[in-house]
């Protein structure tokens, strides 16, 4: 059997679902392929924060046009999303620290860019009261926030489906080619056929870019870890992370912690799915008590880790194949990709319907990581 759309979209995390969503809103018939189920590895898993502080230049335009975005997600899909704009703050603790942050502030400053600033010690504790009396202030975005990642996969999923998507869950792409301007997908079975393709695969995207032409170099596949603590009464509204350590720090809607940052569990590929590493949990956990002395009182409920691509200079890639304007590639998020969402399912349907985009993603280009010498491939993949 052969199914036939205007768009294929390989994976079904938040990033195969908003570009599918916005390309189904122009008018496309749109075709998502999803190995196991919507939401399945990283966006299942993220700690789900909306965060311009600290972006990577390349990625602060498409950072600052998803943040204006997420102050207004119900229009773009009918929920809030769990989002609040409680801010972000990046701890310092020491004096070098504060005048390494302070000059990142300040170079963005001389570009025009005001979101972010630097705060005091005694400014600081008013935001957060708890925190470790050492800390010397914080860089911050006061807008910044966090959302439900649940709700937020819930409101794009029922969003793509309302808006004409045809989510096909358990079909794995196989085999993937090109054939007179066609792109033909297989599972083994059937075959999907679509003349725009988007690789929205997570840590699987490189296969799929293999199988289409593309060879984009890529780090090992990240596993970054997550805690979550008991219910505890309200002590915190910013999401905290640290200049010197590994960490992220926030307290949930419903009082419990969650602690992440960074550290690493055990990315397993072939098996689709990723395990804990306690020695790194533990760190996680120190670190979180160094700057919130009184989260040692807290248990922990639960601990987990999510397969996410991880691309070689920590940027995201986003962008047409340099081979092939009708194929995006939407991956490599290295672990921030969640706040990113919005913005790049705008510019893929532009990217791929305009051939070019309102939002300024050159340094985003899959084609900064590529030598020009993949050819097309025929063989399998486990997406």
């Amino acid at each position: 059997m052969t199914v036939t759309s205007d768009v294929l979209v390989v994976g079904g995390g938040l990033h195969g679902l908003s570009a599918a969503l916005q390309l189904a809103r122009r008018g496309l018939s749109v075709v998502l392929l999803e190995r196991r189920h919507i939401g399945r590895h990283s966006s299942g898993a993220s700690a789900a924060g909306v965060r311009t502080l600290g972006r990577a230049r390349a990625e602060l335009p498409a950072s600052l046009v998803a943040m204006h975005m997420w102050h207004h997600i119900a229009d773009l899909v009918g929920d809030d999303c769990g989002f609040e704009a409680n801010g972000q703050v990046k701890v310092v603790e020491t004096e070098d620290q504060w005048r390494q942050q302070a000059s990142l502030v300040a170079a963005l400053r001389e570009d025009g860019l005001v979101h972010e600033e630097m705060i005091d010690a005694v400014t600081l504790r008013a935001l957060a009261p708890a925190i470790a009396h050492h800390c010397l202030g914080a860089r911050i975005v006061r807008d910044d926030g966090a959302a439900d990642p649940h709700r937020t996969l819930a409101a794009f999923h029922r969003s793509a489906l309302a808006a004409g998507v045809r989510i096909h869950e358990g079909v794995g792409v196989r085999t993937l080619e090109r054939i007179e301007n066609v792109w033909r997908a297989g599972d083994g079975g059937t075959h999907y056929e679509a003349p725009l393709l988007v690789n929205a695969a997570g840590a699987w995207a490189g296969e799929i870019a293999e199988l289409a032409g593309d060879q984009i170099p890529l780090a090992p596949p990240k596993a970054s870890m997550m805690i979550v603590t008991e219910r505890t009464a309200p002590f915190l509204r910013p999401t905290v992370i640290a200049t010197g350590r590994t960490l992220s720090f926030k307290q949930t809607a419903q009082g419990t912690v969650l602690i992440g940052g960074g550290q690493q569990g055990w990315a397993d590929v072939s098996n689709e799915t990723a395990h804990v590493d306690v020695l790194g949990l533990a760190k996680s956990a120190a670190a979180a008590v160094a700057i919130f002395p009184t989260a040692g009182r807290l248990r922990i409920v639960r601990s987990w880790a999510g397969l996410e691509s991880n691309s070689p200079d920590g940027v995201a890639i986003a962008g047409l194949s340099p081979r092939s304007p009708s194929l995006m590639h939407l991956f490599g998020f290295a672990g921030h990709g969640f706040q990113l969402v919005p913005s790049l399912g705008v510019v893929a349907a532009e990217l791929l319907l305009d051939g070019r985009s309102s939002i300024d993603i050159d340094g985003l280009a899959p084609a900064r990581l590529m030598d020009g010498s993949a050819g097309p491939r025929r063989t399998a993949a486990r997406i």
